[in-house]
């Protein structure tokens, strides 16, 4: 093996290696300076392999009272809140408006150390559920004390805010949120800024202050921005709290009740033998029909299970029995891709190439192929993400991450380290390839 090309070799290998620390670390790996790099054991498991909550919300005004919510208010809420749980990567849950109580009923899996028993903070998920005003500062009384703010209705509500997001100022550099507001927002927002030019207006999560920016001119347009936020992280909590807060009222959990999982912690160690299992299967598959080339994809594809189960940790997605099934499906399609390759080099090494035109020549024909059955089961996972629910969404997401990772485990890191053991003398035997009877070439 020459220089750089075992200086690439060795560098996968030593990249999938660490990989599979981090990804198979029982209690996670410490980095500092960054935090902890959360593992497979911190993966969220779906209702239906560890049980959940179930909770009743009902709608408050401002003073705490009942309030007689629309059915558009409640729906409102109830994208809110799903929202909410797409952000966190709770994929396995239910959202229901009860239209004949006026309630939203929410059905969500257990977080990480929690039990069936004592849910602690699970419902800490739905958010806050406290109600988003715009209002009035009185300067008078904030000038000595607490910004506190003027009595009377507020400005504007959180059912008037269409969009809270960050956004860096091209100017300054500095970080900002972008608000839009809607129609009937739009007027309010025109009157009120007019009106406290040079004045602040708090906005308030019930009543406790989240910002409370300067007006310099009268907004007319339904579109303003917050600037001058002291760092990135508070622009985006800043944002996410004005976006998290845009209902029309407050939602109290009224009741809260566990939900028995269905299947069970053993449906779990099944999936996950039943994992391990078709990884060993196919590992030994590779080995029988392509040899060295067969042993490499089985490299890479640990890096591509490892990989998909990192991503599915670090993004706090659940993972439902569904979920492992489309990261069992994805390993499967893995291996695809590099069969498919792998039969494109025999075939040029049985028209006589030599080892290193046929594996350029075997992987450049076989993209192709590998591409189009990528494309159409990534849009087969794509629709499947945006029509599903619950649990059909945590499959789509763990089948696109496998899909995507293909590209980068199955024909990227295959090929340097099947190119970089090609220059070896002793891996230039075409019977290491799955080919008889061919003459050897000249590598």
């Amino acid at each position: 093996m020459r220089g750089k090309d075992a200086v690439k070799f060795f560098t996968v290998v030593a990249v999938i290696a660490i990989l599979t620390f981090l990804a198979f670390n029982p209690k996670g790996t410490e980095i500092p300076n960054i935090g902890t790099i959360p593992s497979a054991y911190d993966i969220r498991q779906a209702a239906d392999l560890k049980g959940g909550i179930d909770a009743v919300l009902a709608p408050k005004d401002k003073d705490g009272k009942t309030y007689a919510a629309k059915t558009e208010e409640l729906k409102q809420a109830k994208s809110v809140i799903e929202h909410r749980l797409d952000a966190k990567g709770v994929m396995d849950r239910v959202v229901a408006v009860d239209q004949v109580k006026k309630r939203i009923t929410v059905q969500i899996p257990l977080k990480k150390g929690t039990t069936i028993e004592d849910p602690g903070s699970t419902i800490d998920d739905l958010g806050k559920m406290a109600l988003l005003t715009f209002r009035e500062i009185d300067e008078t009384k904030s000038a000595t004390g607490p910004v506190v703010p003027v009595s009377g209705d507020p400005i504007l509500e959180g059912k008037n805010v269409k969009s809270a997001k960050y956004q860096q100022n091209p100017q300054t550099g500095g970080h900002d949120v972008a608000l839009v507001l809607d129609s009937e927002g739009t007027k309010k927002f025109a009157e009120a800024t007019a009106r406290l030019i040079n004045k602040r207006i708090g906005i308030y999560m019930d009543e406790m202050l989240l910002s409370a920016p300067n007006v310099r001119v009268a907004i007319t347009n339904g579109e303003c921005v917050i600037e001058g936020q002291d760092s990135l992280e508070d622009a985006v909590r800043l944002a996410q709290d004005i976006q998290s807060g845009a209902m029309p009222f407050k939602l109290v959990a009224e009741s809260t009740s566990s939900i028995s999982p269905i299947l069970g912690s053993n449906a779990l160690s099944v999936g996950v033998t039943s994992g391990i299992v078709a990884f060993l299967l196919v590992c030994l598959f590779m080995l029988l029909f392509y040899r060295l080339p067969g042993i490499l994809a089985c490299v890479a594809l640990l890096g591509h299970t490892v990989i998909q189960i990192l991503f599915i940790s670090w993004f706090n997605i659940t993972m439902s029995l569904p979920g492992i099934a489309g990261l069992i499906l994805s390993i499967g399609m893995g291996v695809d891709a590099n069969v498919i390759i792998f039969e494109r080099v025999k075939e040029e090494l049985r028209n006589g190439k030599t080892l290193r035109s046929a594996i350029d020549l075997g992987f450049k024909r076989a993209f192709s192929a590998v591409l189009d059955s990528n494309i159409t089961t990534l849009i087969s996972a794509v629709v499947l993400l945006y029509f599903g629910t619950g649990p059909i969404k945590s499959f789509a997401y763990t089948l696109i991450v496998g899909v995507i990772l293909n590209f980068l485990t199955a024909v990227t890191a295959s090929r340097i380290m099947l190119k970089s053991v090609a220059g070896m003398n002793i891996a230039k035997h075409r019977w290491l390839y799955g080919v008889k009877g061919v003459k050897e070439q000249n590598d």
